[in-house]
């Protein structure tokens, strides 16, 4: 049985598509010179071939009129010299002025012809004719290029005329040989075809430099860039063309917003290291001097950790999730959703909904549930079996104004600042850890909104004011 062998016949090939995606590097989508440039080329070009056809078809079509204006200035004369003799026939009355009609062969012929009557030619025919049809009547002169003669195309001219005291029809006919037309519209056709050669290359010259020239500010954006990488600058500050600026505007908001981040990272970093500490420190203190209650005391301060853990990665969720982009979340379908959840643990309290149905903030959908969720069932918890929520409260367009209401004791003035610390509890006799508001306000302040705490006029208990943006219209 033969082997089949699956070695990459080239390492360094077979190691690129690794290497290039482990970078991140996003595919590209090919060069903007090469984009330019094929658009000048290709425009360059239309506008060069039309305009050398259109030039071609005027000055061809002027040099062969004037070939004709040649011809028809012969035939002129060749009817004003001819006349009707005794015996019936035409004759001139003086001889055609161009020398050419008496030497054989020389390219310029005339001939008449009519019904009845013999060929009239030029000496220069010797002794060929012309071929022409004497079964019609040109009033005008009619032109026509004739192969008649191997080798010698001929344009000819002709025209039906009635002499005077003849009642025939006579067919007045000049042929001249296309040769030197025909190198006439040659050269002039090399000369067009040279000069729009040089002129293409011209074009395409100026476009390469126009892109070259052009695209020289991205160049300086990118040594900015690499200055930034290198030297620790924090923004771009050279100075460039004003259709590079919103780039830049856009590099420095990406940049400051990544500082914001990495700053956010470092103070959440920070907390939780110090919010761990403490009982890190309870911990080690009764290990080692190995307390009866250690076991308790263990559970005691796990639950606390537990605690700032849970409070931590929520708000780096939400910060992650702000990241990502624009978020958006329909708030009624969410807070349907929050409440089926809560209904099912809390069946005696009453939820009533009422609000604008069709609002939509600027959150994502599990940050915005996380928030109602917390919302809702503090007020199912600590109230006395009745919540109220209205959706659009407020008429700010830039915010969406969310009011939770229950008919609980509430919380006093001097408490509500206070309730929003972690770990904070009024009510110790009800199962909890003290982050639920403090959550939601990290998680609104993230998105640029704002909770507030009140009393209900309704219902006599907590009204708690949530504030969201509105996705922008």
């Amino acid at each position: 049985m033969a082997t089949v062998s699956t070695t990459p016949q080239n390492p360094a090939a077979a190691e690129a598509a690794p290497n290039d995606t482990a970078a991140g590097r996003p595919a590209s989508t090919g060069s903007l010179a090469r984009r330019m440039m094929l658009i000048a080329a290709g425009w360059v070009s239309f506008l060069l071939l039309a305009g050398g056809l259109a030039l071609d078809h005027t000055v061809t079509g002027i040099v062969t009129r004037n070939f004709d204006e040649q011809l028809g200035y012969m035939l002129t004369g060749m009817i004003g010299s001819a006349e009707i003799g005794p015996d019936g026939e035409v004759f001139f009355i003086r001889p055609l002025g161009d020398q050419r009609f008496l030497e054989p062969n020389s390219g310029l012929y005339w001939q008449i012809r009519a019904k009845g009557h013999e060929d009239f030619p030029s000496r220069s025919l010797w002794d060929r004719s012309l071929e022409v049809s004497d079964d019609h009547f040109d009033a005008e002169t009619h032109v026509f290029d004739s192969f008649q003669f191997e080798g010698e195309p001929l344009r000819v001219m002709e025209r039906s005329i009635i002499l005077p005291g003849s009642e025939t029809r006579w067919m007045f006919t000049v042929a001249a040989s296309r040769r030197d037309l025909d190198e006439q519209i040659k050269m002039i056709r090399s000369i067009l075809v040279y000069s729009f050669v040089a002129l293409g290359f011209g074009l395409m010259l100026m476009a390469g430099m126009q892109t070259w020239y052009g695209l020289f500010p991205l160049r300086h954006v990118r040594r900015a860039i690499q200055k930034l990488r290198t030297t620790g600058a924090s923004r771009v500050n050279d100075p460039l063309p004003r259709e590079v600026e919103p780039l830049v505007d856009e590099l420095n908001a990406l940049l400051a917003h990544t500082e914001r981040q990495a700053e956010e990272a470092r103070t959440h970093a920070g907390n939780l290291a110090h919010a761990l500490k403490t009982p890190l420190t309870v911990v080690m203190n009764a290990a080692t001097a190995q307390a009866p209650d250690l076991a308790d005391t263990v559970i005691r301060e796990a639950a606390v950790m537990r605690r700032q853990v849970d409070h931590h990665l929520a708000r780096a969720r939400a910060v992650g999730r702000r990241a990502v982009g624009q978020s958006r979340a329909e708030v009624w379908p969410s807070l349907e959703a929050v409440l089926r959840a809560v209904e099912r643990l809390y069946e005696h309290t009453r939820f009533d909904l009422d609000g604008n149905h069709d609002v939509t903030v600027a959150l994502e959908k599990q940050d915005l549930e996380e928030l109602l969720g917390n919302l809702i069932e503090n007020a199912a918890k600590y109230g006395g079996g009745s919540v109220f929520v209205t959706v659009d409260a407020g008429n700010d367009e830039r915010f969406c104004e969310i009011w939770f209401e229950d008919d609980g004791v509430g919380i006093p003035e001097a408490e509500r600042t206070r309730i929003f610390d972690r770990g904070a509890r009024l009510d110790t006799g009800k199962p909890g850890t003290g982050l639920g508001l403090a959550i939601v306000r990290d998680v609104v302040e993230i998105y640029g909104g704002t909770v507030e705490l009140d009393e209900s006029e309704d219902l006599g208990g907590l009204l708690v004011r949530l504030k969201l943006p509105r996705v922008a219209r």
